[in-house]
């Protein structure tokens, strides 16, 4: 089985909580759908803070976390396991969808409509009321999910096209929680818990995501996200000027165009007055 495609981590009681700050009602909603065993569908843009959420819940919840990310070639045995050479023996290997059914742990598909569609078909009889797995490479064996699993899968609306979406019989099995960038008051928070810049070294780099945000028809296929805002708060706690990092974490990642680099940072120097 591919080990580059999922990660498992397992919450240890009494640690402290990965950052999350909610924007409206989607921790409220995450909890009762896992308490329903409803399957969740993750919509927004590239570094708003999705795979974020699902950290905060499952330590919230005290479950196993198993994150997948998806891509073109995984198949649907990479998801629920195979037939393996181990130790001169053939043995099954679960793969990380198993597992979580197993051990009642939540299941993050990371942009999931990267997947072939063999593997996203092969999660629909875990988001309807039977919420049961069934193994035909393992003799047809069924698995009903342990108290505490939670199917959850991700995508950016905006990045997809009419070739690769979701198909409408497996939306409306989930539970859709919509997420945006947050407004300032809170990213200015989470900027300064996750990074410790100063007050004003956040409020710069705030504006600065803004006008990025604002841009129309710039020819960006993405916008600075709170993400690249928090790498170039990490870059500064760092010693380096607001120009350099945000040149670095900001301007450089969004684009390899010339003149659109050139624009950017004609932009990024509006809102410096760091230096």
């Amino acid at each position: 089985m591919t080990e580059a495609i999922s990660s498992v981590s397992s919450t240890v009681g009494g640690a402290e909580a990965p950052l999350y700050l909610p924007v409206g009602d989607e921790t409220e909603v995450f909890a009762a759908a896992w308490r329903s065993g409803l399957p969740i569908l993750l919509k927004g843009p590239t570094g708003c803070g999705k795979t974020r959420l699902v950290e905060h819940m499952v330590h919230r919840f005290g479950v196993p976390l198993f994150t997948v990310s998806c891509h073109e070639d995984m198949t649907a045995s990479d998801l629920l396991g195979r037939y393996l050479l181990v130790g001169g023996d053939t043995r099954w290997v679960d793969g990380p969808l198993t597992r979580a059914v197993r051990e009642g742990g939540i299941c993050y598909l990371d942009e999931v409509v990267e997947a072939r569609q063999d593997a996203i078909v092969a999660i629909h009889s875990l988001t309807d009321h039977r919420r049961q797995l069934s193994l035909e490479r393992l003799g047809g064996t069924l698995l009903s999910a342990a108290p505490g699993f939670q199917l959850v899968v991700s995508y950016n609306p905006g990045y997809q096209s009419v070739l690769k979406d979701l198909k409408a019989s497996t939306r409306q099995r989930m539970v859709a929680i919509e997420l945006g960038f947050p407004p300032a008051e809170i990213e200015r928070k989470i900027l300064i818990e996750e990074s410790g810049i100063s007050d004003v070294e956040a409020d710069n780099l705030i504006r600065l995501g803004q006008a990025i945000r604002r841009l129309d028809d710039a020819g960006l296929c993405e916008v600075a996200s709170t993400r690249t805002l928090i790498a170039a708060a990490a870059l500064m706690q760092q010693g380096l000027s607001f120009r350099t990092a945000t040149i670095a974490a900001i301007a450089g990642p969004l684009t390899d165009d010339p003149g659109l680099r050139g624009g950017l940072v004609s932009l990024l120097d509006a809102y410096s007055t760091t230096g």
